[in-house]
């Protein structure tokens, strides 16, 4: 049997981002920083993005994390940090997944 936490380390975004980081790559760390209603990921669900657009982890689903990883690129290039918020209140909200009433706020950092 394969030890879980074994598994969950192989998976866990921060600690994919610490070997990415060593392996020289500049990277996007993005987390689910608030919530309202109905949202995919919870409060400090994490996605870490390098500059070639690979991801690993989930801060929502659908069209909001391609968003993210879009969003991603031009934070690792300026070295900004964002704070994007996606929900009920865009007239998109079917199309990025969030057509539950939800809506969330997702910082997106760079580190490296």
């Amino acid at each position: 049997m394969e030890n879980l936490s074994a598994l969950d380390d192989r998976r866990d975004p921060l600690l994919i981002a610490e070997r990415w980081i060593k392996d020289g790559r500049a990277l996007a760390l993005a987390t689910v920083v608030e919530t309202w209603g109905s949202a995919p990921r919870p409060v400090g669900s994490h996605l870490v993005i390098d500059t070639e657009g690979n991801f690993e982890g989930s801060v929502s689903g659908g069209c909001v994390e391609g968003a993210v990883v879009a969003e991603a690129a031009d934070v690792i290039e300026t070295g900004a940090p964002r704070l994007l918020e996606f929900g009920v209140a865009d007239e998109t909200a079917w199309e990025v997944g969030l057509s539950c009433g939800g809506r969330i706020k997702v910082y997106v950092e760079p580190l490296g």
